[in-house]
């Protein structure tokens, strides 16, 4: 009775389609779900509740991510839910405690090989050994074409054919990186050393060719989550694959809309196809979206409504649950300079306002786009962190805290706390738990080792549960050791501690991420997308990378871009992917403000027309000229004024036959719906119908509003108009 009191608790307060993912039956499950729609709650209870009736055993469960964090939070709400047990971790972190556990078996007693936290060493060494001196930009990107070679299941003698398939961007002529490739390889054997690819390799080895590895990993591992599966690439693949051992008892959950990391050999293919390869699968979708306004869900539902190619037959529309919240923003700069000055200025007056600095992203394209930011952030005084691998990882002292802590587990305890032997090995480097020094690099210095503090907090609080067989299992605390190598895999995926400040990110990077404000900055031909995106499939990523940065912002939106790039440089266009709307205005929105003086209502039209327009009925985004004229979608109901309307009619018809036009030339049918719809009753609301220009309020202006106040036709008179227009 209690269990079963308890498995209905995981139900209460799920939305139909949440609860349809939650009681699916056993077997192949695919969720498809949009961004915000509360996707980790639905499988974190579909795992509780097929534990809490019975259906399952918790340690018999292993749910694979992509980041550190998104598997601490599945074990946080399993724990939550009553099913503490059940292994949550990314594909790198299970791989390699398997490939640990097995190491004395899989290598006959020999030691598990050291692992790279970093490519970048090698692959210089590699090019150097082949006639190439790559500075460490270009080993970046070698780096990256090894990793996307391996994780492709590509070998070094197969890397020509199958980068010229993919058409790939590669750094140096393919041949040459090729060369590079294998001396890469032949490099890490001589040096006892492994990257994270043989790591997921060497998994796959153990299982394929040891019937007894296979045979204890099965049967510890009976059931599968998978989160992200537009992400996972082709080793990831063979990786389930193998845990799976013919089996289907696995759930699936993914966005095809979200897939942006083809570069690195992420394909949404095994997504796409999935219920193909399942032909039992059951496939639920997720549309109700909890994070965004529906001003924000109505500009992602614009923006990836047009996408065209594979992963669009899966697009999902979404439908915003939080109350409705303010437009959002759209805005033009003369430059680059000038777009970075407004956007710290905003960020000051959030900050101001109350908004928490860590509550604020401003999200680029590129990684180069952030030092503009970082200059106007810096001179409002607002603080700021740089999310990326090469900022962070990359800093001396992180760099040194690294090697403090690797040299600690030969001088520590094995036995000590996780929190209590990083704080020691940290005072190597003269860091110490007290108050933040005053200052800003001192300050900036001990906020990225308190980061690493505070992480080892996170990672420690999670056991490690090691497969020892079918029935049992034991539980062992992480050490010093495993979080070096958990540092290492950050250092590798760019996953960085979370430091207070306002983020400055690639739009990559900020996948899986939240803000209750964002600025997507940039937007503009040649960045977003990107030059280099030259086939459809690539210009598409480049749309779903948009999509992902909107699908952001929880309540406030701004969008912007510089007409060139530097005072008096060469014009440029915005992106295509923003909605079609006149863009002639100069870096400012218009309000709901009062329109006075000279030209006011000439000016509050030019502003109105930089400003995103939303269904005053369900708040999504408006891009039809008639729906915006409308302030509606076409689906919503109409709340017109018949008897307004009929007025508004005869009254044109009185105009036109004065002056001698066409009814339409003092009005058109869309536009008298549209006001007998919205009942304007000032000059700022009458403005704000597209349609009605400056001209046209000079003329009719003062007689629409009386009519819209209750006068009838008579009582204007086609006299009283050609009296205004005169």
């Amino acid at each position: 009775m209690v269990v079963h009191s308890a498995a209905e608790s995981v139900l209460a307060g799920l939305d139909p389609e949440q609860r349809s993912a939650v009681t699916a039956p056993a077997g192949p499950v695919c969720i498809l779900a949009g961004a915000g729609t509360g996707k980790t709650r639905a499988v974190t209870s579909r795992i509780a509740h097929r534990v809490l009736t019975g259906g399952i055993v918790g340690r018999h469960v292993l749910a694979v991510t992509f980041t550190a964090r998104a598997a601490a939070e599945m074990r946080a709400r399993l724990t939550v839910l009553g099913v503490p047990g059940v292994q949550a971790r990314t594909f790198h972190a299970a791989a390699l405690r398997q490939v640990r556990y097995f190491a004395p078996r899989l290598l006959s007693g020999r030691a598990m090989p050291e692992l790279l936290d970093s490519k970048v060493r090698v692959v210089t060494l590699a090019a150097a050994k082949v006639g190439l001196r790559a500075d460490r930009a270009a080993a970046r990107d070698l780096s990256g074409e090894i990793e996307w070679a391996k994780s492709s299941l590509v070998e070094p003698g197969e890397y020509v054919v199958a980068a010229a398939r993919a058409l790939r961007e590669t750094p140096y002529e393919p041949a040459k990186v090729a060369e590079v490739f294998t001396a890469y390889e032949r490099l890490k054997r001589s040096s006892g050393v492994i990257d994270f690819e043989d790591m997921l390799r060497a998994a796959v080895w153990g299982i394929e060719e040891h019937p007894d590895v296979a045979e204890q990993v099965r049967g510890q591992y009976r059931h599968f989550v998978v989160d992200e599966y537009q992400d996972v690439n082709p080793l990831q693949q063979r990786l389930l694959d193998a845990w799976l051992g013919g089996r289907d008892d696995v759930t699936v959950v993914g966005d095809a809309s979200q897939t942006i990391y083809s570069f690195t050999g992420a394909t949404s293919a095994y997504l796409i196809d999935f219920p193909r390869r399942h032909r039992a699968a059951t496939v639920v979708r997720l549309v109700r979206d909890y994070r965004s306004t529906p001003q924000v869900v109505g500009l992602a539902n614009a923006v990836i409504g047009q996408a065209r190619g594979t992963e669009a037959r899966l697009r999902l529309e979404l439908h915003g649950q939080r109350p409705p919240g303010p437009e959002p923003e759209l805005r033009i700069f003369t430059d680059e300079p000038a777009e970075a000055g407004a956007v710290a200025a905003r960020c000051r007056t959030l900050v101001d306002g109350g908004t928490p600095a860590k509550e604020i992203a401003v999200l680029f394209r590129t990684n180069a786009q952030s030092e503009a930011y970082e200059k106007a952030l810096t001179e409002v005084g607002v603080p700021y962190v740089v999310q990326g691998a090469e900022r962070f990882f990359e800093r001396s002292e992180v760099r040194q805290a690294m090697v403090a802590l690797r040299a600690a587990t030969r001088s520590i305890p094995g036995d000590t706390p996780l929190p209590i032997a990083v704080r020691e090995a940290l005072t190597a480097v003269g860091w110490a738990p007290d108050a933040a020094p005053p200052g800003g690099a001192a300050r900036e210095r001990w906020e990225a080792l308190a980061a690493l503090v505070q992480l080892a907090e996170e990672y420690a609080a999670t056991p490690e549960v090691l497969p020892i067989g079918e029935a049992a299992t034991v539980e062992r605390q992480a050490t010093l050791t495993d979080f070096n190598d958990e540092l290492a895999r950050r250092a590798a995926q760019q996953h960085v501690p979370t430091v207070d400040g306002v983020t400055l990110a690639s739009l990559h990077s900020a996948k899986g991420l939240e803000w209750d404000a964002v600025f997507l900055v940039g937007l503009s031909e040649g960045t977003l997308p990107t030059s280099y995106a030259r086939t459809p499939e690539q210009v598409e990523e480049e749309r779903r990378l948009l999509y992902v940065g909107i699908t952001r912002a929880r309540q406030w939106l701004w969008l912007s871009y510089a007409s060139a790039r530097s005072p008096g440089g060469r014009a440029r266009r915005p992106s295509r992917f923003l909605p079609q709307l006149d863009r002639s205005g100069g870096g400012e929105r218009a309000g709901a403000g009062r329109v006075a003086g000279p030209g006011g209502a000439k000016r509050a039209v030019e502003r109105r027309r930089t400003q995103v327009v939303s269904c005053r009925i369900c708040g999504a985004t408006l891009l039809a000229g008639a729906d915006r004229k409308l302030g509606r979608c076409p689906t919503c109901p109409s709340d017109i004024d018949e008897n307004l309307y009929e007025r508004l009619c005869d009254w044109r018809a009185r105009v036109a036959g004065t002056q001698r036009v066409p009814a339409y030339v003092v009005f058109t049918d869309a536009t008298l719906v549209a006001l007998a719809e919205r009942r304007p009753g000032r000059v700022e609301e009458l403005i704000a119908i597209a349609g009605i220009g400056p001209r046209k309020l000079g003329l009719y202006g003062e007689a629409v509003l009386a009519l819209v106040a209750g006068a009838t036709v008579d009582e204007i008179g086609p006299e009283k108009t050609l009296e205004i227009s005169s």
